[in-house]
């Protein structure tokens, strides 16, 4: 029989990561804590560590640091129910110390993890051109690189364990902060008189938005915020960009100030997608009663 791939974890990312595995011959299954997910063909599992019992790889796909640990450790953990020589894939985006954590732990027990974050939203999961940001030994990438090839179009072996993590926040950062410069200049350009329906096409024109925020241009003309990327996971990240780069001592001031907008979005639109950013900027111009 093929191999039965488990996902810890099985939102809007990893239920389309795991459409393509099954294309690519794999079986499925999955747990998540409201033993529910997107796609009701796959068989779900009370526990992290039933999965993992019944799973010849398991793949976490969580929101964050916490949901990380508290599906990982413990007697229901995954931990616990992976045998010696098992595969631990964590596409999640945590700190780099928690995937380094994470490594050593599997370590203890014989389990390979690697940290293999993506770069891309839904559309890219659903059309398998993900790109897969690994940190781990050569030879266990080498040995995940099937996986990796049913739900990408691009492997980067970014170093050892932990470098997955770290170029994920790296990418992220970019476009969070790219994404606030764009808004603010969207804002000065409707705060300046500019008519709004040029001033977005306009902008969708030019070479030097990129076609992630093209995209992200188009919804906020429209004033669709469809979570594509929740505004909560990428002020999450940024987060965790900001606390490492404060460790390794490396300024980011930019990133910094669009870290506080996203802050500021999260708290007014946490479930919606971060270029919900627009939408604030935008409001405070409309409702700006300068003279």
């Amino acid at each position: 029989m093929s191999s039965l791939i488990g996902f810890i974890g099985f939102g809007a990312m990893a239920c389309r990561m795991g459409a393509n595995l099954r294309k690519a011959g794999y079986r499925i299954a999955a747990y998540t804590p409201s033993g529910k997910g997107g796609d009701g063909d796959v068989p779900f599992l009370p526990t992290p560590r039933a999965l993992a019992q019944e799973a010849d790889i398991v793949i976490a796909c969580v929101p964050d640091d916490e949901a990380l640990e508290q599906s990982m450790s413990g007697p229901d953990g995954a931990l616990a129910g992976m045998k010696a020589g098992g595969l631990l894939i964590n596409t999640s985006s945590v700190a780099p110390e928690t995937s380094t954590a994470l490594a050593a732990q599997g370590a203890a027990i014989g389990v390979t993890v690697l940290d293999a974050p993506v770069a891309g939203s839904t559309p890219e999961a659903e059309s398998a051109n993900l790109v897969v940001l690994v940190g781990g030994h050569a030879a266990d990438v080498a040995r995940a690189q099937p996986i990796f090839d049913a739900i990408g179009r691009l492997t980067i072996h970014a170093g050892p364990s932990g470098s997955g993590s770290k170029l994920k926040l790296v990418i992220n950062g970019i476009m969070g902060a790219t994404l606030a410069v764009v808004a603010e200049g969207v804002t000065y350009g409707l705060a300046s008189g500019l008519e709004r329906d040029m001033l977005f096409d306009a902008l969708d024109a030019v070479p030097v938005i990129s076609p992630h925020h093209k995209r992200k241009l188009k919804a906020a003309k429209a004033g669709d915020f469809s979570p594509q990327f929740p505004t909560r996971l990428m002020q999450k990240d940024m987060r965790l960009l900001m606390t490492d780069a404060a460790r390794q001592m490396a300024p980011m001031p930019a990133t910094a100030a669009a870290t506080q907008s996203l802050s500021l979005t999260r708290r007014r639109y946490p479930n919606e997608d971060y270029s919900s950013l627009f939408a604030v900027m935008e409001d405070m111009v409309a409702n700006d009663d300068t003279p």
